[in-house]
């Protein structure tokens, strides 16, 4: 640090968080579930002026605010780009068929005898295909709730089986926007990342699922699978439905096995799906050129438009069609705007000691590995109730706590799980979050009621506190100098 530059107090570098945290309690009361639509980002743009103001104020030149901006921006360039990929491949698979055959054979093990578990498994499949726990819950999950319902189980209990789910497979999956941010944050790669949070994640969702399985066998006898069977058939109607579509997934995951670096093998598998959605898919084609003639032109401009706009398959049947919808890389464009200004925000708080002033304030009481994984999940959770944002609880302690991780020698893949584990999850368990407000409004059931029953939600940062304090699978490297 300069000799110039003035060391911030605790008091001063917490204003910037507080004049956050109430600017985005204020977008989340007025906007609701659009706050993080650009209300969130401008937040952030302007928290990120205050503690710039700030850093005037403590001997800071505007060439080093820009200098810790860039460098902050920089970092997260691979997530950006990404993200982009993913957007792409996600209009892909969907033109190829490859997420709604995913979908049409997960619907297959439902069963009304073990409800809770099949409705938890349904709605991870299609999380995992989608990567967004949001279009789960307002697609399967809006079918499942009526058949809940219909077999007698209590709301909540339904919508925890189908948070549960959802939010293993957004965790889990290379689609979802927080598996991609919090590597991005922590300083490792996106597979990677994948690989080690499955430690803590696969054990968290087997004891979710056998909670379910015992809760669910109450729920024994016959119920009408109408629902079911109208969104399998709304699928089928519209594409070709083999076995050989999940050559594509099953590419990919080799690719991740074989440890190839995330962009090249998200082209491969954008390219593969793109070259299925004309060889299996040929009614999509012309349907989505408007009853045009299909051919090698009109199938190069489909899956062109699917990689970088939205795409609308239509059934006839609402749910359905919410569900077989993508945006391409268009859709990740306000992820990527918040990132960047997530970036801005923690650069300025960063290149001015702020972050690390507040670091080392919690840092002081954790002395081991323990301790310092529980601190770093306590503070994802704070910010999920305070800032009501689950990216904001991913950014910020990612940029807190990152370089005490290098310092004690543990690789950066044990903070990149800590983040999700506590802070993409638990999001959803405070009512006044935006994931809260949302899935509440989507399942018509109360936080409060399905808080309780979201049995994955409320393991998965106890499951990683566990694992540091344990000294389970905790990676480490040679501390930097």
């Amino acid at each position: 640090m300069d000799k110039n530059h003035k060391v911030p107090s605790l008091g001063l570098s917490l204003l910037p968080i507080l004049f956050l945290v109430i600017l985005l309690a204020s977008n989340v009361y007025i906007f609701s579930d659009n706050a993080s639509y650009g209300p969130n980002q401008m937040g952030l743009i302007f928290a990120a002026t205050f503690a710039g103001i700030l850093s005037i104020r403590l001997n800071y030149r505007w060439e080093e605010i820009l200098d810790g901006i860039v460098k902050s921006i920089s970092s997260a360039m691979s997530a950006i780009l990404i993200l982009l990929m993913i957007g792409s491949l996600a209009g892909t698979w969907l033109i190829s068929g490859v997420v709604p055959a995913m979908i049409y054979y997960g619907l297959e093990i439902l069963n009304p005898s073990i409800f809770l578990f099949a409705a938890c498994v349904s709605s991870a499949v299609v999380s995992l295909a989608t990567g967004s726990s949001w279009s789960t819950a307002a697609t399967m999950g809006i079918a499942l709730m009526g058949i809940g319902q219909a077999l007698g189980l209590s709301e909540g209990m339904i919508a925890g089986a189908i948070i549960s789910g959802a939010y293993f497979g957004d965790k889990m999956s290379p689609l979802s926007d927080t598996t991609n941010l919090a590597p991005a944050m922590a300083g490792t790669d996106l597979f990677t990342h994948i690989r080690y949070m499955s430690l803590t994640t696969v054990p968290s969702i087997i004891i979710t699922l056998i909670i379910f399985l015992a809760l669910g066998f109450a729920a024994d006898g016959n119920s009408s699978l109408g629902t079911v069977n109208e969104v399998q058939q709304a699928i089928a109607s519209k594409f070709e439905i083999n076995l050989f579509l999940f050559i594509v997934p099953a590419l990919v995951i080799i690719l991740i096995i074989k440890k190839m670096p995330a962009l090249p093998a998200l082209l491969l598998g954008t390219v593969l799906a793109a070259v299925f959605a004309i060889l299996f898919q040929p009614q999509i084609i012309s349907e989505l050129t408007g009853g045009g003639e299909y051919g090698l032109a009109s199938g190069y401009e489909v899956v062109m438009r699917a990689m970088f706009t939205e795409v609308n398959i239509l059934t006839g049947n609402g749910m359905v069609d919410e569900l077989l919808t993508s945006s391409g890389m268009e859709g990740m464009l306000p992820t990527v705007w918040l990132i960047i200004c997530a970036m801005i925000f923690g650069g300025i708080m960063e290149s001015n000691g702020m972050l690390r002033k507040i670091a080392d304030s919690i840092i002081k009481v954790a002395h081991s590995t323990g301790s310092l994984v529980a601190a770093t999940a306590g503070t994802c959770i704070t910010f999920n109730l305070t800032a009501s944002d689950q990216y904001i609880a991913i950014v910020v302690p990612g940029r807190m706590f990152r370089q005490e991780y290098a310092d004690r020698g543990l690789a950066p893949e044990n903070l990149s799980r800590t983040l999700e584990d506590s802070g993409t999850v638990t999001s959803v368990l405070i009512p006044w979050n935006t994931c809260g407000a949302y899935q509440s409004s989507v399942l018509g059931c109360s936080p409060y009621a399905f808080a309780p029953y979201c049995f994955f939600n409320i393991i998965s940062p106890f499951m990683t506190i566990l694992f540091a304090y344990a000294n389970i699978k905790i990676k480490r490297i040679e501390k930097e100098d």
